[in-house]
């Protein structure tokens, strides 16, 4: 059980698909640090495509401590900040160098910590980091209003595209995603039309949807190299591309895309990043401030919970898509 621990709990992966949870020290913290106690974690795609799925080479295991998972919220115990005082509950982004969220106490840097506020479900408010960082790639966008938007991808990164676009004013927005479960979600979230690329044609069905024209802005949402390519061919002349989805190809890091498309339409292809945007809490405070205000809460994704011991099942129904699960969020 989680409270024998003496020093804090940490979970990694110390093999292909298979999460252990240990004991290991509590960290200490230095100036313009906060210790936090956590108390909810939630998975992310991009941890099972990268780090949980796939099967690294054997010196790779065991992975660090706390890894994979970057979505971790909890309340602050200790405090050698002048930002943020004990008591006080947060979004964290853990650091590349450090532990990955999957610990019980972690030493958060103050400009990687976003407030949330005292009142709320702290399982919902921490899916406004996810959220977030889309709300960062939509500003990249230029205006939405009146534009047609189709979107690949109806994780919780596609839905929050969707949710986000549909409410900035676009004319037209177009869910892509082969479950079908997803699709539904995408249009309660505001979708104006959907694609299920598995049962109907996807160019054709965009075709028709637009009237000849495509879409004025196409976004890459789901990692896959496919989807990738789609959404080249789905922009408009001099349209835009937004590239989320990290990817990862057949054969690694690398995809293949058929340059036709781009050449011939010519749109600007804008990849994005709110954590490398040089302001990595910026976005998620303002998405705390929009669900705050009842613009959207993208807590409503939230489809499944279970506690941190059951962090092995969490990762597993994700992978699988089971249950209809579009969000899993895991608490004490």
């Amino acid at each position: 059980m989680i409270g024998e621990y003496i020093g804090m709990f940490s979970a990694r992966i110390t093999s292909p698909k298979k999460i252990e949870i240990e004991d290991i020290a509590t960290p200490t913290i230095v100036e313009g640090q906060c210790l936090i106690k956590l108390e909810k974690w939630s998975v992310c795609g991009s941890d099972i495509r990268h780090a949980y799925g796939p099967v690294h080479p054997e010196e790779e295991y065991p992975m660090r401590h706390g890894g994979a998972c970057h979505e971790c919220a909890g309340t602050i115990v200790e405090s050698k900040s002048d930002k943020f005082k004990v008591g006080q509950r947060v979004i964290v982004l853990p650091s590349s160098d450090g532990p990955g969220g999957l610990v019980e106490y972690y030493p958060g840097d103050e400009g990687r910590m976003a407030l949330v506020p005292d009142h709320g479900d702290l399982g919902e408010w921490i899916l406004c980091q996810p959220s977030g960082t889309v709300l960062y790639a939509c500003q990249l966008m230029g205006t939405i209003l009146g534009k047609d938007v189709v979107v690949m991808g109806q994780g919780s990164i596609g839905l929050s595209f969707t949710a986000i676009c549909a409410r900035a004013g676009a004319r037209k927005v177009i869910a892509v995603d082969p479950l079908d479960y997803r699709l539904k979600w995408g249009t309660k979230f505001g979708a104006t039309h959907t694609i299920n690329p598995d049962k109907v044609d996807l160019d054709e069905a965009l075709m028709d949807i637009t009237e000849g024209k495509l879409a004025d802005i196409s976004v890459e949402a789901s990692g896959y190299p496919d989807a990738l390519n789609a959404s080249l061919r789905a922009a408009t002349k001099h349209g835009k591309v937004i590239i989320f989805g990290i990817q990862s190809g057949p054969s690694g890091k690398m995809t293949e895309i058929d340059t036709q498309y781009f050449l011939r339409n010519a749109p600007t292809i804008i990849p994005t990043s709110g954590a490398g945007s040089g302001d990595p809490i910026g976005h998620i405070d303002r998405m705390i401030a929009l669900k705050d205000r009842g613009w959207w809460n993208p807590g409503e994704m939230k489809t499944h919970e279970m506690k941190f011991e059951d962090v092995q099942n969490a990762y597993d129904q994700y992978e699988q898509y089971e249950d209809e699960i579009v969000k899993v969020v895991m608490g004490l």
